[in-house]
């Protein structure tokens, strides 16, 4: 059992923060930062930057070409650290575009926070600076540097920040992801699918459908046949699921289309079900004589699989005891950052985020008052790692 003398004041001096808190979060949430919009993204990026120029933490902006700039914050314990490093993951960038505060407008109400992006995550980056901010003040000794990375591209993707991402998590020994935690009880993520996105297109042959229908190969039909085959590769035991989402084909209806194409979701529990799946796709082969396939993309997240968590998560609920916090596991559906750390072998464990609901939608929202239970459960994490 890890005892952590600290525990209880921890969560005190941090509870007694939570007014602070809250206006940082005000601070961050209206200043808006969609991933695809440049300017706004580097603004938001720069007022973050500034709440995290406290003493002992270095700040770096690290510019992009064509999205907001990525922050890389640093602190190195008094004497340096002793033994290894530790990193702390979440993104700035949100999915709502610019001159959405006027119809989704900051605000508190029945002790819940409403506004874009609160959950989904800056309230993590709150958390995370106000867990730092208390675990200096109260002195407590950290033994490890620790980084923490702030992009501004993962709901698109993270073209610009993988890259980067990766190479901090190979120099660490644990990674800790501030995406929100799932439901009301604040679950943390011990597992997530992998995510990918094929693309099946049909070449076929043209011909017109009441004079010469023998003629033509009908690529739709094809894509219809193909998605039916597909879909037998579903297998929720497994958590392995395709799903067939967008379908495009055809001009007229008296013309027999020659091209057509689908869009697949890929998702998978496994590193093994995700080769398969992907093996499976490249060897896909026609069904109806003299059409043609093209097969691209994949699987662009793989698996985090429980065996990277599992440690990290005992941990956390021990930590949690000591603090009166009730803490549980789930498996998530959906990807996140912590999927490239945990596929590296680097122990990850991710949702110490806020406590919420609504992701990506006009009702998004955070419980105020779990805000400091969760940085508190983080700085409890990162002083015994």
């Amino acid at each position: 059992m890890i005892q952590h003398p600290e525990a209880k004041s921890l969560l005190k001096s941090l509870r007694a923060k939570l007014p602070a808190m809250l206006e940082t979060l005000k601070e961050f949430a209206c200043c808006e930062s969609p991933s695809t919009e440049k300017a706004h993204a580097d603004s938001c990026a720069a007022l973050i930057a500034t709440a995290w120029k406290r003493p002992g933490i270095e700040v770096e902006f690290l510019e992009q070409k064509h999205r907001g700039a990525h922050l890389r914050m640093t602190h190195v314990p008094q004497g340096g650290a002793k033994r290894g490093q530790l990193f702390v993951l979440g993104h700035y960038d949100t999915v709502y575009g610019s001159g959405t505060l006027q119809k989704m407008p900051f605000r508190i109400t029945g002790g819940k926070v409403f506004g874009p992006g609160v959950f989904d995550m800056k309230a993590g980056i709150v958390q995370a600076l106000f867990a730092l901010d208390t675990l200096q003040q109260l002195g407590t000794p950290l033994a490890k540097r620790i980084v923490f990375l702030w992009t501004s591209d993962e709901e698109i993707g993270s073209e610009s920040s993988r890259k980067l991402l990766e190479t901090e998590a190979k120099r660490s020994d644990a990674v800790f992801v501030l995406e929100p935690a799932l439901g009301p009880k604040g679950l943390l993520k011990t597992a997530r699918k992998g995510v990918g996105e094929a693309e099946i297109i049909v070449h076929g042959r043209a011909s017109h459908a009441g004079l010469a229908p023998e003629k033509g190969v009908n690529a739709i039909h094809e894509v219809a046949l193909q998605v039916a085959h597909i879909k037998e590769w579903n297998d929720s035991r497994r958590g392995v699921s395709v799903n067939a989402g967008v379908i495009d084909g055809g001009t007229r209806s008296n013309v027999i289309p020659d091209c057509a194409k689908v869009v697949i979701d890929l998702r998978a529990l496994r590193i093994a079900d995700m080769r398969a799946i992907e093996k499976r796709l490249r060897t896909l082969k026609p069904i109806l004589s003299g059409a043609k396939l093209e097969i691209r993309g994949g699987f662009s997240r793989a698996p985090l699989e429980r065996k990277h968590s599992a440690a990290l998560y005992q941990r956390a609920v021990e930590l949690g005891k000591q603090m009166g916090l009730e803490i549980g596991e789930c498996t998530a559906g959906g990807g996140s950052d912590g999927n490239f750390t945990a596929a590296l072998g680097i122990p990850t464990l991710d949702g110490f985020g806020a406590l919420g609901d609504g992701a990506h939608s006009p009702g998004e929202y955070i419980i105020a008052k779990a805000m400091p239970e969760r940085a508190a459960l983080l700085a409890a994490m990162l002083s015994h790692s």
